[in-house]
Parts: C-alpha cells; structure tokens; sequence
C-alpha cells in the first residue's frame, strides 16, 4: 500500500496585505489547500489579523508589512484600490527580488499606475489579477475558502512578464478551484467597467432613490425576490467601491454614458407610448442575456453542446411504430429568419426549428437590431428592419455548427455598409468556404478568411457589388443561396448556374416575400435593388430528420410508421426516390403546398430491400441523407453503389469515410472511391463501438443501424445531434429504437 503524501506547495511564504473579505478568503484557501508552507499576513487593524489567526485563515499574524513581506515569495496585496500606492511603498523596501507581487483590485490600471510610481516599471516578478467573485459581507469573519471555486481569475500579465512566475501564480488560483484567464489591462477595466462597476453603480443610486422616497419603509417592504437579490450589492463596502469608480474613472463613465442614452431612449418611448421601441429593447435583452455572458466565456449564445460528452448506447433489434411528426426543416427556418428580417413589415414563421443552429441565426438577426419574438413552440414573430436596416453588431456573429449560416450570411453581409465577422465552433472552423469567398471577391467583396479558406470570415463593409454570371463547379445549394443574397444588393443582375438540381428553399421563398427569381433550366437570377415584403411561412417537417425513420421503419420487421407534413421539395426527395428505387414501401398521401412548398404525409412499412447503382441525377437531391441510406444499403441484398458524391467529403465531417470506418467497427466492409463508396448488403451487423466525429448525422444513422444489429452499438460524441434534430432520443425511443443517451 503506497503512502500518501501532502501536496507540494506552489510558493514557501504567501504575505497577504489586507485581511478582508478577498485576502482573507485566499488566506484560507491556500491553506487549506496547501498550496503556501506559510500563510501570513498583517492588516492595518493588527487584531483583525490576530483574529485570522484564530480563526484559521492564516498562520501567522504580522505586526507590519515589513514584517509579513520579509522572506515571502508570494506577496498579495488586497486593500482598496486607492491605497495601494502607499502600501506598495513599504513593501519596496523588504521585497526579495525573486518574489511574485501581485494584486486582487477590480481595476488593473490604477495598479500599474501604482507600481510604476513606486518601482518605475511593472517588473517581470510583477503580475497584476483580479478574482471575479465577491460578496455583500466583508472583513476577515466573512472569509469563506470556497469564495473563488468555479469563479473566474483575470491576470494581466505584461509582455516582459516571466512565464514561469505567471504559471505558478496560475496554478495557486487554479488550486482554489478557480478558472484562471488572461488579458490586457485597458481591456480587463473596460470588461469590468460593463459588468461589474455599472451594476453596483446603478443598486447604490437605486437604493438611494428609493430611500428618499415618501413611501420607503413600503417599497422595501413589498419590494419583490428580483429587486432584493439585485440591490443586494448595495450592502458592499462603500470605501472599496468608492476607490474602483474613482480609479477607472474613464470606462466607468464611457460605459454610464451609453448606458445613459439607452435608458433615455426607453423614457422616450413610455413617454410616447412607443411600443415598437419597447418591444424591441425587450425582446433583445431577454435573448441577449446568456448571449453576452458566454460569449465572455468563449461559448455559443446557444448551449455549447460540445463540451459535454455524450454517447448512445443501442440494443439491438426492435419494430418502428407510430404516427410522428419531426421537427421543422432547418433550412426553411434559417431562410425564413433572414428573409423576414430584410422584409419591410411583420413576418410570422410557424413550425421554426428550435436547434442550436437555428436558434444561432435567429441570435445573429437580433445582435444586428433586428426585433424577434420567440420562439414559442415552433411560433416566431420578425419585425423586419427592410433590406438597408441591419445596423453593425458589437462583436463577431457566432454561428455554432451551422455550414448552412456561415455561408449565406456571407452573401448577405457581403454588401453592408458595416464590417463584420463570422465565427463558429470547432467543427466549423474546420470547413471551406473559398467555395463562396472567391466568387463573392469577384463580385467586388472584401472578405478575409482563416487558415486554407476556413473560418473565421471577416467582411468588409461599404463595398459596392456588381452582379456576376457564375457557373458553380460543384452542386451546392449554400453556394447558389449565397450569391442569390449578395445578388439582392449588386448592380445588375446576379445569375448562378447550376451543374445539378440543389434544394430551392431561397429561390421559393424570395418569390414568397415578393422579390422575383428568374428560372430558366439550371440558372437561377436576381436582379438588385428590390425590396421584400413580409410574409406568414408554416416551416415544413424536415425530410432529412424524417430520412432516419424512413430507412428505420423499412429496414426493421414488422414497422408501420407514419410521419406527417414531411416537406416534400423536388429537390428535396432524393431519400424517397433512393428508397423506392430499392424497393422501399413509402405511401404518398395527403398532397398540398403550404406557403410555396409542398408537404404531404408519409406511410411506411416493412420492406425487402435491393442494392441499386445510384443514378447520379439523384445525388445532389438527397445529399444530407446518405449516411443513412448507407445503413439501408447495409441491410440490402446486393451491391450498392454510390458515385459523384463529392461533396460528401466536405460537410461536418468527411462523411463517407467516417461511415466506412464506423460500418466496419460493427463487421460490414465497405469499398471507398474518390467520390463515393461501394456497399455489399447482407453482411452481418455486429455489436461494436462508433465514433462519429462530432458528426450528428452520423450518429443518428448508426442508432437506425441498431434495429438490425445482433449485438449492442455504442456511438460516441454525439453532443451534435440537438444542433439539427432536438428531441431525436425520445422521438427515437416512442418509434421503437432501444436508445439510451448518457452525458446529457
């Protein structure tokens, strides 16, 4: 049995400088930690540090500073800000020169400031950092060890800074369970300035309105959860706020300056019973709320699924039974956003996707001053701000996972009068997009992308486009929309040519806001400068999430399933006409066209299935749904055989690699060619491990797979799913797939 041995200290003597709130609660959980062999530290009220000491904060108590610095290797100093200068005078003189200063203030240039005054340079021992985290109660009592766990640590380390002071000074805040990030000074007060300095601002004057009003003792009285838990900050120590408004003097007032204009606006508004306005600022601060803090953070608007680590766990076997419908088409509902926000009027959007790809372009719109309402239950209501209204976003325009975004706000940016960037996660930072860049710089745009054409993508603002003839080298229906977008605001006539049929969700639904698209064969026509006008859409349920079920309930005995107001797009139904030509027993019904594009409802059953020679005209057709009928040519009887595929190669993943490999984990060999693959049915489906890359396609395809496996499949990384198909785990266990997800 191995000994156990205690943590080897980060730093031998830690002097901390003020025994408050801060200091103390650093104190006790380096101690505790034991991440100092010594833990001291004086405060201007000598039994304040006595009383640490008693308490168990510290180990020692200091007389006087020059008593606590000597000998230290770590020296904190954690009184108000204002004082800092004086204090960093009698700590000059018996600083080691091996020992790391720092600080915890709430403003960085005050500090500098400080020690430049005392030490003529910020020196590379020397690391300014401020603990994001705090309470209403201060003094060396109100030390709690736990104050900094799952809080956020800024240093602002200079330049010069020594990077291996820097670490261990890191790994001291990280043994106190805190997340430690680094930044530049000006830019860590500006930061702070906006969340944290103006909203103390704004409870101490609140608190002290209100205390001067007649009816006082009543309103704090009855005053509601909401106005306690926000005034509760005006209980912090006035002395230490004081010094923080007066030391960041500058952004505190650049930040209440503009916050001043806002709340003016919104007087002007009530006082002109402007409901638009209202409804406006409103509806945007509710959706921007998670928005901005994680964006803070380095996370989507949308929940960051790609931190969680999910997998499906699937038993083999089952029937597919029910009546369903799946969620709304995700290309719809991102066209539908954009497009009702460029239109002069209301647009009114029903059966809107709420995934995390929607939901980003949907966050994007609001953060360029569009107001939206919901999404509530699939229900979405635009107020669109016309064709010339987007106005600048503060900072780049996230767009998760979504290639489909990315792309056609690249288009539509392209010709803004404002400067833009476009981000998204690390999958799609993965993803090339020359394919729009290059023939939008031929139609005068200014865009910059990353490494080997990938995201990010900044835009130029204030270019004047000019339309172009483009013929696509590849299919892609994010290429042809794209360019059709940029082609709303170019001189002339934009014209976009085609190799093969793409899905025409823009073109459809331009003429359904009023802008007319001109159709001649392959090549689809805008001609600039119109305008759109508003419109009601009722999003379709999306073929592509109904693929699943589709090849589900055919591959599995004994299945009778339908699914209801599945869009049916001609250029959309490739998964149909694939399956049909299968041998696929999939019933038509219910025909109509809802708001330009056709629906109907989908019964299908049990069927013996044929390996076929896919026709390549129905390739671009059912694109985004061959990792599933990959599973169906799996259980088929014959070879099945796929060319002119591709684009296959460039979605979320290389997906007909990542297919092969993960067939083959679960005993079906498969034969890859440059542009497509080669499937021998019949092969038996064992039980194994798939990792899908992230890829929620993929995922989805092999938990069908499940049905005809003899033995239990486990998928890995499938966080992506709820970005195209939230709810697809329940929907998938009432229809008779065994699926377990776990991380979620």
């Amino acid at each position: 049995m191995s000994a156990v041995t205690d943590p080897v200290p980060v730093f031998q003597r830690m002097a901390v400088i003020g025994l408050g709130l801060i200091g103390g609660s650093l104190a006790a959980a380096v101690r505790r930690g034991r991440l100092a062999e010594t833990v001291v530290a004086c405060d201007r009220r000598y039994e304040d540090a006595v009383l640490g000491q008693q308490l168990g904060v510290i180990d020692e108590a200091a007389q006087s500073i020059a008593e606590a610095v000597s000998g230290a290797d770590l020296v904190v100093v954690a009184v108000p800000v204002r004082a800092t200068e004086s204090v960093l005078e009698q700590i000059k003189p018996h600083l080691s020169a091996h020992a790391v200063l720092t600080d915890v203030g709430s403003t960085k240039a005050s500090f500098v400031a400080a020690v430049e005054a005392v030490f003529g340079e910020l020196g590379p021992n020397i690391i300014p950092g401020h603990p994001i985290a705090g309470s209403e109660k201060s003094g060396v009592t109100a030390s709690n060890p736990d104050l900094f766990a799952h809080h956020k640590v800024i240093l602002t380390p200079a330049e010069s800074a020594d990077p291996d002071k820097l670490a261990k000074l890191t790994r001291l805040w990280e043994g106190c369970d805190a997340t430690v990030l680094t930044m530049s000074v000006a830019y860590h007060d500006e930061v702070l300035a906006a969340t944290s300095h103006l909203p103390h601002l704004i409870a101490f004057s609140l608190v002290d309105t209100l205390a001067g009003e007649d009816q006082n003792m009543d309103i704090f009285r009855y005053a509601a959860g909401g106005f306690r838990d926000f005034t509760r900050i005006a209980a912090s120590d006035p002395v230490m706020w004081h010094d923080i408004f007066l030391s960041n003097r500058e952004a505190v007032l650049r930040v209440i300056d503009h916050f001043s204009r806002d709340l003016d606006q919104l007087r002007t508004a009530i006082a002109d019973q402007d409901s638009t306005t209202l409804l406006k600022v409103f509806s945007r601060a509710k959706a921007a709320r998670e928005h901005f803090s994680k964006m803070l953070s380095g996370q989507a608007y949308v929940t960051d699924m790609s931190q969680n680590q999910v997998t499906f766990h699937l038993k083999p076997g089952g029937r597919m039974t029910g009546d369903i419908r799946v969620p709304g088409d995700k290309s719809i509902s991102h066209r539908s956003i954009m497009l009702g926000a460029l239109a002069d009027g209301v647009t009114e959007v029903n059966g809107f996707l709420e995934g995390e790809d929607s939901l980003a372009t949907l966050q994007a719109f609001r953060d360029m001053g569009v107001t939206i309402e919901g999404p509530d239950s699939g229900h979405v209501r635009i107020h669109g701000v016309g064709i010339d209204g987007l106005q600048a976003p503060r900072g780049p325009l996230y767009l998760g996972n979504s290639g489909t975004a990315m792309r056609l706000f690249t288009g539509l940016l392209a010709a803004q009068p404002f400067d833009s960037e476009l981000t998204g996660d690390e999958s799609l930072s993965k993803r090339p997009m020359g394919r729009v860049a290059d023939p939008l710089r031929a139609m005068g745009a200014v865009i910059e992308t990353g490494e080997a054409g990938r995201p990010p993508l900044k835009i130029r603002g204030g270019q004047s486009l000019t339309g172009i003839r483009y013929e696509m080298p590849v299919a892609s229906a994010q290429v042809k929309s794209c360019l059709l977008l940029a082609g709303l605001y170019a001189e002339g006539a934009t014209s976009v040519t085609e190799p093969a049929p793409t899905r025409d969700h823009t073109e459809r639904m331009l003429e359904g806001f009023g802008y007319h698209v001109h159709r001649s064969g392959a090549t689809a026509s805008v001609s600039g400068g119109g305008r759109l006008t508003a419109t009601a859409i009722d999003v379709p349920a999306d073929i592509s999430s109904a693929a699943f079920f589709l090849v589900a309930a055919s591959i599995a005995q004994d299945s009778d399933l339908t699914l209801r107001h599945v869009g049916m797009n001609p250029t959309r139904v490739g998964v149909i006409n694939i399956l049909r030509l299968m041998g696929a027993d999939i019933e038509i019904a219910n025909e109509r066209d809802i708001g330009g594009e056709p629906v109907a409802d989908l019964r299908v059953r049990s069927a013996n299935l044929k390996g076929i020679d896919i026709p390549e005209d129905q390739v671009p057709l059912a694109i985004d749904e061959f990792p599933v009928l990959f599973i169906a040519a799996a259980c088929a009887e014959g070879e099945t055989i796929l060319r002119g595929a591709e684009e296959l190669r460039v979605k979320e993943s290389d997906r007909i690699q990542v297919m092969a490999d993960g067939l083959a984990a679960i005993g079906v060999q498969t034969t890859v060619t440059p542009d497509g693959i080669v499937i021998t049915g019949g092969q038996t489906m064992v039980g194994g491990t798939v990792d899908s890359h992230g890829d929620h396609r993929i995922a989805m395809s092999f938990a069908v797979a499940s049905l005809r496996a003899e033995g239990e499949i486990e998928v890995t990384d499938c966080a992506n799913v709820a970005t195209s198909f939230p709810g697809f785990v329940e929907l998938a266990q009432s229809t008779g797939i065994q699926i377990v997800a776990e991380g979620i």
